[in-house]
């Protein structure tokens, strides 16, 4: 009678193991959540994995490549680190182990050759594909390139077209199919002009001109923005890039002209002044050669942009 009263001691612990061990699975599988989580929210195309270009394009074809070349040396190199430390692991006696140092010259060969091969030849494809990517070589369309100057002000962006006789700030409007031909300056400090979905960043440099062609292939908005660091307003030096249809296109130049102040000297130089967040304004005119002005007085020193000084044309004297 007195053995019934004893459960099974297996039968007794098993529910409190199973409760024990609940916790440490969800605790497991949470990381594990998040992780895949993380990975689908990274599938989604933006930016650069998502151009918008042939620019954009050839870019996204250049670092698959480069990716693909590093992973035939990084992905064996993994797996072998693992298939040693497994293979080699204290628990296996089948692993021997030699205590005196050899030199094998035929694993010599195969450790440096490999990497050799592989910077010889991730050497090759970047520097084929960044020579046919030139920033300053023409894009073919079924249009004429049509030509904007960019200039970079604090801490906004200044679109002048010099054929249509308008500009616009923090608002880059082109039409689709058609190359477009930047030229570049920075009547500031250092700046960095990138859209990622159309391709190629480029600096601009006070007293320089840069060169740069892209081309939209569809319509849609995409962000634009400044890729280096340049003062309080960086983070807000932001415009879209909008692909529209050429008849759009046209009828945004002529609503453009139609309203809207005149980018006169006076004006450029309360533009030039520093500012944060600028909402995207449009110019119906612009002073002839302006952006030929800016770099001119840009190298002038005294009375340059950006510091708080009054723009005055080249030539003209400040204060007397």
């Amino acid at each position: 009678m007195h053995r019934r009263r004893y459960a099974n001691p297996d039968i007794s612990q098993k529910p409190a193991s199973s409760a024990r061990r609940a916790p440490c699975r969800l605790g497991l599988l949470r990381p594990l959540i998040v992780c895949a989580g993380l990975a689908v929210a990274s599938c989604q195309k933006a930016g650069v994995l998502d151009p918008q270009g042939p620019i954009g394009s050839a870019q996204l074809l250049l670092l698959i490549n480069s990716t693909a070349i590093m992973l035939v040396v990084v992905v064996p190199v993994i797996l072998a680190t693992l298939g040693f430390a497994w293979w080699y692991r204290a628990s296996n006696p089948h692993a021997s182990r030699a205590t005196d140092e050899g030199y094998e010259g035929r694993v010599e060969f195969v450790v440096w050759s490999i990497p050799v091969l592989i910077v010889i030849l991730l050497g090759g494809v970047i520097w084929i594909g960044s020579h046919q990517l030139d920033p300053r070589a023409p894009i073919p369309g079924k249009a004429d390139p049509l030509r904007v100057e960019v200039v970079a002000l604090d801490w906004k962006w200044l679109f002048i077209y010099p054929d249509q006789g308008v500009a616009a700030v923090n608002q880059l409007v082109i039409p689709v199919g058609t190359p477009v031909n930047f030229r570049l300056t920075s009547a500031t400090v250092m700046n960095s002009f990138f859209v990622p979905q159309l391709g190629s960043q480029i600096y601009t440099m006070g007293g320089m001109t840069t060169h740069l062609n892209l081309l939209a292939e569809h319509p849609g908005e995409y962000p634009g923005f400044s890729a280096m660091f340049s003062g309080d307003g960086f983070s807000d030096m932001r415009f879209v890039a909008k692909a529209v249809a050429a008849d759009d296109f046209d009828a945004w130049i002529k609503e453009v002209r139609g309203k809207g102040p005149a980018l006169d000297n006076n004006r450029y130089a309360a533009l030039a002044k520093p500012s944060i967040a600028v909402p995207p304004t449009t110019y119906r005119s612009v002073e002839p050669k302006l952006f030929d002005r800016i770099i001119e007085q840009t190298l002038s020193g005294p009375g340059r942009t950006g510091v708080g000084a009054a723009w005055s044309p080249p030539g003209s004297k400040v204060g007397g």
